[in-house]
């Protein structure tokens, strides 16, 4: 049996996550294999309900931390219902948004704790960790402008987004063997080119 394969997209909002997600997820079934898209929150009925909650513009009144133990009860039952299962039958599993994203939003954009985030974290995910993580880099406004319609999230202070935005570069900086930063800002078909060239020079 193929070796499972975890490999996750992060980035601000409208960065195009999902466009390399489809090209990255195409790579692989070229090669025969087993391909799974999920994204965070989401992915199983119960991460989906807590999606909903999060991303209501309506819920003005969430505090900070009960929007980080949300995503991480989300990403708690995405791991162990849907992840480690798809890898332990050799599958691909390309995940929107992962633990880095807590780490950007709650941490550099909320300024939560961040020790607290990491341990957190460590107990949601176990010893489970994404082989390789691309963070596509736009700037703010123009990727807000991308997004379309505002959810609870995306109708942020553009200093909150900011803070997202520095969060995911410096991530980046401390862990350069797993995250490759790509300008989202080039043409679509320049940043197809770079995504690609990546998974080649690490998957063959």
């Amino acid at each position: 049996m193929k070796k499972g394969i975890f490999i996750t997209f992060e980035g601000a909002e409208g960065s195009g996550k999902s466009t390399q997600i489809k090209n990255a997820a195409r790579f692989f079934r070229r090669k025969d294999r087993s391909v799974v898209l999920l994204r965070e929150p989401g992915g199983t009925k119960v991460s989906e309900a807590i999606r909903a909650i999060l991303l209501d513009k309506r819920n003005k009144k969430l505090s900070d931390a009960t929007e980080l133990f949300l995503y991480l009860a989300a990403r708690s039952q995405i791991v162990r219902e849907k992840i480690l299962p798809a890898l332990k039958k050799g599958k691909v599993v390309i995940c929107d948004r992962f633990e880095d994203s807590t780490l950007a939003y709650q941490g550099y954009g909320r300024k939560l704790p961040f020790a607290l985030i990491r341990d957190m974290n460590r107990v949601v995910r176990g010893t489970l960790k994404p082989m390789l993580t691309f963070v596509l880099d736009v700037d703010i406004r123009r990727g807000l402008q991308r997004g379309g319609r505002y959810d609870r999230i995306e109708r942020e202070s553009f200093s909150f987004h900011q803070r997202v935005r520095s969060g995911f570069l410096k991530l980046a900086e401390q862990e350069p063997e797993r995250m490759t930063v790509i300008d989202g800002s080039r043409p679509l078909p320049e940043v197809s080119r770079l995504v690609l060239e990546k998974l080649k020079s690490v998957f063959g």
